[in-house]
């Protein structure tokens, strides 16, 4: 009985320290696991978080928000600007039935941005005079048949590149330009463009290359109306106005003077945008709301368009950043 007792009594300790062993092990592997689920779920929200900031940042046209919230936002106060600005914005939703706005990035190619925005969501077709013309050829154009090697000069926003290359990199934009603008023009489908625009908008590199397409476009428009009036031909008002200033006095100084900064150190100015949409044959109806109660609240580019144009819209509290208006 003595050695049976011995016995059992060395059996259960052994099997007690098993047990006791299994449990450690066990709540050191909960433990473990606890804090391995812990530190993947913060990796994780880390980058969720990170993958939505960066998808933000590129989202250069933001989806659709309610106009008088908007408003409510970023107006707050009782300052002068800030009821003059709520007013405008109320007057937009009750007058003019807007009622969303779509927030576009703020920088120096935000015109350029909203106006081809607007033209890629609508499906709007080329202007008449690119469907006459292979526009992939105009670089070499103005060089070769107008000899304008000054366009050597060129600036792509803030690279400032120059030289003989300058005619490659602009058939590459051109190209890329009409590559999209042709697509966008053949889907029918509302929210299939939309969707394309989402994408496309999204991608930097794409979209400076199409607004540094746009900018060439006004350049070649500037440059055919120039060599128009020197051969004594009537041209529009705006163009006559463009010559006149001491700083575009004729398509080069045009382009040293405003074209080259634009997308770098400054946008588009109100005489840029009677040339854009004088080149791009469109009706660009803006309303400023800084002129609220006044004659300069709802403004085109151009003044007198032709009634077929297609017409698009803006809005800009300062005349340098624009949105997209929606009705």
């Amino acid at each position: 009985m003595l050695v049976t007792s011995q016995a059992l009594g060395t059996a259960w300790r052994i099997a007690k320290g098993s047990v006791m062993l299994a449990a450690s092990c066990l709540v050191a592997s909960l433990c473990y696991f606890r804090r391995m689920h812990c530190d993947l779920g913060h990796w994780l929200k880390w980058w969720i978080g990170y993958l939505q900031r960066k998808f933000k940042r590129n989202l250069s046209v933001e989806a659709e928000v309610d106009l008088l919230s908007y408003c409510a936002r970023e107006w707050k106060g009782e300052t002068p600007r800030a009821k003059l600005m709520r007013k405008a914005y109320e007057e937009l939703f009750w007058r003019h039935h807007i009622k969303c706005v779509r927030q576009v990035k703020r920088d120096n190619y935000d015109a350029l941005r909203s106006v081809l925005f607007q033209i890629f969501s609508q499906g709007l077709s080329f202007p008449s005079w690119m469907k006459e013309k292979d526009i992939v050829k105009l670089p070499e154009k103005l060089l070769f048949s107008q000899g304008c090697n000054w366009i050597q000069q060129y600036s792509f926003g803030p690279e400032k590149y120059t030289g003989s290359n300058v005619f490659g990199k602009l058939r590459k934009c051109v190209e890329l330009l009409k590559t999209q603008w042709t697509e966008f023009s053949g889907i029918k489908d509302h929210h299939k463009r939309g969707s394309m625009c989402n994408i496309l908008f999204s991608d930097v590199l794409l979209e400076y290359k199409l607004y540094e397409a746009l900018k060439f476009i006004m350049l070649y428009q500037v440059t055919e109306v120039y060599e128009q009036m020197k051969t004594n031909k009537v041209i529009p008002s705006l163009f006559q106005l463009l010559f006149s200033r001491e700083t575009s006095s004729d398509p080069l100084s045009f382009m040293m003077n405003h074209l080259n900064s634009v997308g770098d150190t400054c946008g588009l100015e109100q005489i840029d945008m009677f040339i854009l949409g004088h080149s791009l044959e469109i009706k660009i109806k803006v309303f400023r709301l800084f002129k609220f109660n006044s004659r300069d609240f709802e403004v085109c580019y151009p003044d007198l368009p032709p009634r077929e144009w297609p017409e698009i819209s803006l809005l800009t509290e300062n005349d340098r950043h624009y949105h997209v208006p929606v009705f």
